[in-house]
Order: C-alpha cells, then sequence, then structure tokens
C-alpha cells in the first residue's frame, strides 16, 4: 500500500451546503517509521475516502451546543490555514488537490504504545460523534460548526502514556509541492502545536474527522485535525501526522513566531487583548457586514466545563 510518510524521514437548524470539488489520486511511496506498528491496513473504512461522502455510524453528542450553526459553505471557504495561503479563501481555492489518503500518522515519545500507524486502524476503535461546537478565531471572529470527531482522552488511553508525559505535542505534514503556503518561509514549518496532558483528555477536545456528517474538506484539515472548543483557532492543528507525548512544554508554531501575541495555552479571554485588536467582543462569520458584534466569552463559552483546568494559574501571563 502507498502510504505518507512523516515529515521527519442533526441539528435542526443546519443551512444550505456548498459544492465544491476535490480530487483523490495515489500518493507517492514512503517507508514506515519504527515502533510498533498496528497491523496492515483495515478491510473497512472507518472514514470514507470519497469527496463529500457521509460517515457512517456517527452518533449525537452530549457536548454539543444548541445555537445556529453556519452554513456549510461559511465553514468551508473561510479558512485559516496557512499552508495553502494567508488569505482566507486561499485555503479552499489551493486545497482542492490535495491527496488526503491514505495516511499515517506517527506516535511517539513517553508512551508505551508507539509506532506509525495507518489512518484507519488510528481511529478505528472508537465512537465517532457529531459535536456542535462555538468556535473562536483571534482575529474576533467566530462560527458554530457540526463537527464530527472522535474524542482525544480515548485515542490517549489507548497508547498508555508514561507517568513522565506531561503534554501532547502535534505536527502537521510538512510537503510543499502539495502544500504551496509551506515555500515561504511564512513560519517554521511543520506547523506545531500541544496541550497539556490535562486539557488533551479533557472530555470536549477532539481529534475531528469531518464535519456536517461527512468527510473533512481539505481546507478544513482532513484528514484528521484537533479542536479545542475553549481555545483560539490557532490551536486546532490541521493535517496531523505525528502525536508526540512528552515531559517539557513542546515549542509551538505561532509562540515561536511572536511569543508577545500568541502564548501557549491561547484560551479565548476576553479581558486579555491581542497587542493589535480587541478580544471583548466578536462577530459571527455568516451575519452580515453590518452585524453588531457580540461579547466574547471566557473559555469561548465553556468554563463551567473547563476553568478548573487552570486554577492557580495567572491566565494574563499565561495567555
Amino acid at each position: 500500500m502507498l502510504i505518507r510518510k512523516p515529515a521527519d524521514i442533526r441539528p435542526s437548524e443546519i443551512t444550505s451546503k456548498a459544492n465544491y470539488l476535490n480530487r483523490r489520486a495515489f500518493m507517492r511511496a514512503g517507508g514506515a517509521v519504527g515502533g510498533a506498528l498496528l497491523a496492515g491496513p483495515s478491510l473497512t473504512a472507518v472514514v470514507p475516502t470519497e469527496e463529500r461522502a457521509k460517515i457512517p455510524g456517527v452518533s449525537d453528542s452530549e457536548y454539543s451546543t444548541g445555537e445556529r450553526v453556519n452554513s456549510y459553505e461559511d465553514i468551508t471557504t473561510y479558512n485559516n490555514y496557512y499552508e495553502f495561503g494567508t488569505g482566507k479563501s486561499d485555503p479552499h481555492e489551493n486545497a482542492q488537490d490535495f491527496e488526503a489518503r491514505p495516511w499515517q500518522i506517527t506516535v511517539d515519545g513517553e508512551a508505551d504504545v508507539t509506532g506509525t500507524f495507518d489512518f484507519d486502524d488510528f481511529i478505528k476503535p472508537y465512537d465517532v460523534e457529531e459535536r456542535i461546537y462555538r468556535m473562536r478565531c483571534v482575529e474576533a471572529w467566530s462560527m458554530v460548526i457540526p463537527w464530527v470527531g472522535i474524542s482525544l482522552a480515548d485515542i490517549i488511553k489507548r497508547h498508555k502514556p508514561t507517568s513522565r508525559a506531561k503534554y501532547v505535542a502535534f505536527e502537521t505534514l510538512l510537503d510543499p509541492s502539495e502544500m504551496p503556503g509551506q515555500r515561504f518561509p511564512v513560519l517554521d514549518w511543520p506547523y506545531r502545536e500541544g496541550l497539556t496532558i490535562a486539557e488533551a483528555t479533557h472530555p470536549l477536545t477532539i481529534l475531528a474527522v469531518g464535519l456536517y456528517g461527512e468527510v473533512l474538506p481539505n481546507q478544513n484539515g482532513a484528514p484528521i485535525r484537533l479542536v479545542v472548543p475553549w481555545k483560539y483557532g490557532f490551536k486546532g492543528i490541521k493535517g496531523i501526522v505525528r502525536m508526540s507525548f512528552v515531559e517539557n512544554e513542546p515549542r509551538t508554531s505561532w509562540n515561536m513566531s511572536a511569543p508577545h501575541e500568541y502564548g501557549f495555552y491561547a484560551n479565548v479571554n476576553p479581558n486579555v487583548d491581542h497587542p493589535r485588536w480587541s478580544q471583548a467582543r466578536e462577530r459571527r462569520i455568516g451575519a452580515g457586514l453590518f452585524a453588531d458584534k457580540i461579547p466574547t466569552r471566557m473559555f469561548n463559552g465553556y468554563a463551567d466545563q473547563v476553568a478548573h483546568l487552570y486554577e492557580g494559574l495567572d491566565l494574563r501571563k499565561n495567555y
């Protein structure tokens, strides 16, 4: 089977969807990284490979918000994904030929179960849920998105991190041939992100594999991305090829690029402004240019669920 190598070797108010084109082809051959590998490719894919395919067996989640969701067009044409360009429409325009399957994910670091795993084997044992989450971007815009995903806590449990694992670090694919944004030094590629173990194992944290009940579009991070709804959007790393259990706080892309603007935690906090704009209010994408901004809620409205994770932590210094 051809594989991609890691870089180092139900809601009632769903609005209309927009069509887009996504062509797939076989990917160039690569080798598996050492470690404890799972068996060969699954006979039955958990997530279909066809564009816009429905994901079978998706259940509703108790964690969903009851807010009106954004349209499929909003969600798939207004994106931050610098690997495909810095403009909001660039990912939709530039990611259509990206080859998101087949795919492999390497798990390494302070854990008992490590190795390189075929995408379907990586996610197959777990329940797939639709979770409707409020999502907040650091540029003061927001959406409500019906993600289809898997509990990250369940995946972490399977890999049995040791007592030395204090953080989970992630990396995006590094492939400038398919990701034109990586041909420019906008960031120190590949994209990197990380969470504390407590954040990563919180019930709200998921690895998303779809939206609107369908396969995740390329411009939204196909085939698998992180979703942490109480944090700013740049924490939601896309196109994940590596998950590492580490003892020390991992370096993260935007914190490396502009540490005075982007902290490691990136919790939504209306009381801490970005140096170049206020974070106290936000505008819902799709509401129109003249729509009033709404107050930003602490932890993006998830304070009751996650505030305890940061007891004793100065959220102005640890932004």
